[in-house]
């Protein structure tokens, strides 16, 4: 009778702890997608011209700073925290280029308007001669 209690107990042990035993062996998976579209984010942004531009250079280095911190947390085993690392790098780098497509958009608008000034210029000085 008690070596079927210590079974019973053993049992019940069991029962409560696999499912802790189960859920800690849950790991996250490495990030390699998530990586991959933070860096290719902060590339464009790079390439579009955000490191002429203080506040899209801010978010571009951001992003590049979050990156780095993201492949130290792989390193170390906490995929996790580099899952939300690399969200934070991806949003920080696209938000980058929105700031650099503005900002040549701006410039090119700029530069069609004193084209235009010029243009209506050179017209006016033409026909008062």
């Amino acid at each position: 009778m008690a070596n079927s209690r210590k079974t019973s107990m053993s049992k019940l042990f069991l029962s409560m702890i696999a499912p802790l035993a189960w859920g800690c062996s849950q790991s996250w998976p490495e990030p390699k997608q998530p990586m991959a579209e933070a860096e290719a984010a902060s590339r464009s942004a790079r390439e579009v011209g955000a490191d002429d531009q203080p506040e899209a250079k801010l978010k571009v280095t951001l992003a590049d700073e979050e990156i780095a911190k993201a492949k130290a947390s792989v390193a170390k085993g906490d995929n996790e925290r580099a899952t939300y690392l690399l969200l934070r790098a991806r949003a920080d780098a696209e938000l980058a280029l929105a700031l650099a497509h503005e900002q040549n958009a701006l410039n090119a608008k700029q530069k069609a308007v004193e084209q235009s000034s010029t243009t209506l210029d050179a017209s006016a000085q033409g026909a008062t001669r």
